[in-house]
């Protein structure tokens, strides 16, 4: 079904393609609801054309994709039919502050060791010759006796820079990655809105929920089953996501809803 070839003044609204689309496809709100893991109220919004329960263009746009592959719907058209009534796509941030702010903190500064190494050695030789110079009697010019009244004692041993050990580097600290002490026999998922905020929701291998919710730009949530997770992510490309300890590299891009399912052991995307 195409709402693309006509006139704007006859074009249905973003809402009524979706809810004309179902209707033909003989799909309820509550089927459409249990494909796309969107809630009910949520669809019935949508439908009416509120998008204020969205959580943002970002989530709109993804909820919109989803509802319209469900009721086979290219969601191209919709998505830029929403755009052109809501103001477009945000321009994207510049990351360059960021990279010139990483740039412009200094490294740790090292100790010099062939500098202190040179001083070393100019202080031994001006020492010796300040001794050799100064080291006979005052009155009559002459070197002093050994064991004579006005020896002087020979000077202690001086240890040689190259001997000199520097201290030891402290062993870096753990990454923040790191998750030990996890159970073997559950599933564990830790998820982090890093780059923005994410909508995500969570459920078990019965269907019962354990997680669902908007989750701000910098906090994480940490979901535990002992047999499955059911796991729906908005504007995915913005979270970071670890499963039973281990990192998953890209969850998928910004704006897009990804449903993934995990078990205990290495995560396994299903």
């Amino acid at each position: 079904m195409s709402i693309g070839n006509s006139p704007e003044a006859d074009r249905p609204s973003v809402g009524a393609a979706l809810q004309k689309a179902r209707i033909g496809a003989g799909l309820t709100v509550e089927e459409v609801s249990t494909t796309t893991r969107v809630r009910i109220p949520l669809v019935h919004a949508i439908e009416q054309d509120d998008f204020s329960r969205c959580g943002g263009d970002v989530y709109a746009r993804g909820h919109i994709r989803a509802l319209a592959r469900a009721v086979s719907l290219d969601p191209r058209p919709l998505i830029d039919q929403f755009d052109a009534e809501h103001g477009g796509r945000p321009a994207p941030t510049p990351a360059a502050p960021l990279f010139e702010a990483e740039r412009i903190r200094s490294e740790p500064r090292r100790p010099n060791w062939t500098a202190a190494m040179v001083a070393a050695i100019v202080a031994v030789v001006g020492f010796a010759g300040f001794t050799l110079f100064t080291g006979g009697d005052k009155g009559s010019g002459g070197p002093v006796a050994a064991g004579g009244a006005h020896a002087k004692p020979a000077p202690a041993p001086t240890r040689h820079p190259s001997t000199i050990k520097p201290p030891l580097k402290p062993d870096p600290e753990p990454s923040d990655s790191a998750v030990a002490g996890l159970p073997k026999d559950k599933v564990t998922i830790k998820v982090t809105a890093r780059d923005g905020q994410s909508w995500i929701s969570a459920k078990d291998a019965n269907g019962k929920l354990l997680e669902d919710g908007l989750l701000k730009q910098g906090e994480s949530k940490t979901i535990t089953d002992k047999k499955r997770i059911d796991l729906v992510l908005g504007n995915a490309g913005a979270v970071q996501l670890y499963v039973n300890g281990k990192e998953v590299k890209q969850v998928g891009e910004k704006g897009t809803v990804e449903r993934l399912s995990y078990t205990p052991g290495d995560p396994q995307a299903g």
